[in-house]
């Protein structure tokens, strides 16, 4: 990452509440031909997130603790905070002296911009305006989040705004928050009603949405950029009696990554 760092612009999409058995089967099924055709091999790794909700992983993921890989490590960390006795900081460890990525990138010359998706991104509360406020600048609106069927393509679209007046001699950090996955996800099932509510199947329909859109997402991004596209947590439905997340559970812990360069 010492190599990428200044040279790249950055792109972490997170898809927010994906769960990783969803993505797998998917992927293997020709289903979302766009995340597979960038992904190494065209396979998601196998992961284990830093945080079992919204807050608390992408609080972990923004100080440098990405999801972790799920066999035995240690597993050395692409970004890392500076501090003495880290066992994941390599040679190959891009290291700031912040308390946060974006601060850290924003040190090293970056534009850091983050569209958000979940209420955790809402910025109509103080807790809402937590993660915003870490980026040089932030978006949120109703369209972008998860009662919209349409949020990824409005958020896209924002993304595209964004694109259209970045500097050339400046790199870039964006974050984008995609909240599709996110409960209520009904209505991407083809003869689903809200009085059904939310399935497995649901979930897996929400991801061949994204992948539908997403491309797009890509082709608006500079040249070269490093892309790092993960869950955050995933969510039972049903599991062992358990629906949602916020609980120590292997479908909420078990997440997909992959990570890439658009060149």
């Amino acid at each position: 990452m010492n190599e990428v760092i200044g040279s790249h612009d950055l792109l972490l999409v997170t898809l927010d509440t994906l769960r990783y058995d969803v993505a797998a089967e998917l992927a293997a099924a020709g289903e979302t031909p766009t995340l597979a055709g960038l992904l190494p091999e065209a396979r998601w790794e196998r992961r284990h997130t830093p945080g079992s909700f919204t807050y608390a992983a992408h609080t972990a993921m923004l100080a440098g603790f990405l999801p972790t890989p799920a066999t035995p490590g240690p597993h050395p960390r692409l970004f890392a905070g500076a501090f003495p006795g880290s066992e994941t900081t390599a040679s190959g460890t891009w290291t700031f002296d912040a308390a946060d990525l974006p601060s850290g990138l924003a040190a090293a010359g970056y534009h850091t911009v983050c569209v958000g998706g979940v209420g955790f991104f809402n910025k109509l509360t103080p807790l809402g305006s937590a993660l915003p406020s870490l980026f040089d600048e932030s978006h949120w609106e109703r369209g972008f989040g998860v009662t919209d069927p349409e949020a990824l393509p409005n958020q896209i679209d924002r993304v595209a705004e964004v694109m259209a007046r970045q500097p050339s001699g400046r790199r870039l950090f964006l974050l984008l928050n995609v909240a599709s996955l996110h409960q209520p996800n009904w209505f991407y099932l083809d003869g689903a009603t809200s009085s059904a509510g939310d399935t497995r199947a649901s979930h897996a329909a929400a991801l061949r949405h994204v992948d539908a859109h997403i491309g797009r997402l890509f082709a608006l991004m500079r040249r070269p950029c490093f892309v790092i596209v993960c869950s955050d947590h995933g969510t039972a439905y049903g599991e062992d009696g358990h629906t949602g997340h916020r609980i120590g559970h292997e479908v909420v812990w078990t997440v997909p990554y992959g990570e890439f360069i658009l060149s």
